[in-house]
């Protein structure tokens, strides 16, 4: 028998996921790997065997998904191609981490689905939903990558097909520090507008990440890095805090960590805002722009010494062994039986 675990490479969330997922995969498996879309940075422990364009979303410069970006790079003369010739009979299961090709490919051909993503535990009608969050946004996450079945990743157990955050290996078994500093991650920003903002507290230290430099370099109070995993996770271990948009990797991370967090949800960005709301639910703080003009809740937040506890166990293994019992092998009354994952819908 033979998996396909296909990621989407918006971003690098997934790729970071993947990188404790597919080892453990291959283990028990045969199992071949998708990648679709390009908007990441985020080295691989792995090989890829098949690449796709897919479908991206682009962000703007001042904190939102550019939706006019999005529509004007999208191919979909190419994109229906790649979802007509991928050769998805190869393969008895696919894994999904919210990547449409193989989803779409899957679907039209009859070919068994497991979605394991955030995305679908955002989508849950029990998880938190962001009261001004972008219906368009969730009607394209809705529809965007369709499986037979969905397991999810969250902030917290919300279901019991919801389960809590991979953590990566090197941040699960790192020994946190605090070295004053602030480490800050807000890609949908331009890094000369974070520039202005971070100037205006000259007696911190931020250590800010973005792709919009190759080297690092020193620019008053701030250190600017391009971005690197190995760079990133060290400034979060040993920071104060750590700022960020609503994602998912970061905030989990950092939460994990014992760091205080404040987070910045993305403009037109259904998963963002609703993140922002679960968040915010925890004890985080949550800025909802980042304004020159009133940067009162950025000072309040470098002022407060504290930061939210959470739990989160290392439950991936477990999680595959029964996602490969029940939809591979056909095993039933294990922990997560079918009828669970298809309560992830409303």
């Amino acid at each position: 028998m033979k998996v396909l675990y296909a990621i989407q490479g918006t971003g690098n969330g997934h790729l970071s996921r993947a990188n404790e997922i597919v080892p453990l995969l291959k283990r028990k498996v045969k199992t071949d790997v998708l990648i679709s879309g390009n908007q990441h940075s985020l080295d691989l422990q792995f090989n890829i065997d098949h690449r796709c364009n897919g479908l991206s979303f682009v962000s703007g410069k001042s904190g939102g998904v550019d939706l006019m970006g999005t529509w004007n790079q999208t191919d979909t003369r190419r994109l229906h191609k790649e979802i007509a010739q991928f050769p998805i009979h190869r393969y008895d299961l696919v894994i999904t981490d919210f990547e449409p090709v193989s989803a779409w490919a899957a679907r039209l051909n009859n070919v068994p689905c497991v979605e394991l993503s955030h995305q679908a535990a955002v989508l849950h009608r029990k998880s938190p939903k962001a009261s001004n969050a972008s219906m368009l946004g969730r009607l394209i996450l809705s529809n965007y990558c369709p499986s037979n079945y969905k397991y999810g990743f969250h902030f917290d157990q919300y279901d019991s097909s919801i389960f809590t955050p991979v953590i990566r290996s090197e941040v699960r078994y790192a020994n946190p520090t605090n070295q004053g500093h602030y480490t800050v991650y807000l890609p949908a920003f331009g890094l000369s507008y974070l520039e202005q903002i971070f100037s205006k507290f000259p007696d911190v230290n931020w250590q800010i990440f973005t792709k919009e430099t190759k080297t690092a370099y020193r620019s008053g109070n701030m250190e600017i890095f391009p971005v690197s995993t190995a760079e990133f996770t060290k400034s979060m271990i040993t920071a104060n805090g750590v700022l960020c948009g609503a994602g998912f990797e970061t905030p989990s991370e950092a939460l994990y960590l014992r760091k205080k967090l404040m987070v910045i949800p993305m403009k037109n960005h259904y998963e963002q805002q609703c993140n922002a709301e679960a968040l915010k639910r925890l004890g985080v703080t949550v800025a909802n722009n980042l304004l020159q003009t009133n940067l009162k809740e950025l000072e309040d937040w470098i002022k407060v010494n504290s930061w939210v506890y959470v739990e989160y166990p290392d439950q991936t293994e477990m999680l595959l062994e029964e996602i490969l019992d029940i939809h591979l092998y056909g095993k039933l009354g294990s922990m997560m039986d079918q009828t669970l994952a298809l309560e992830l819908m409303d």
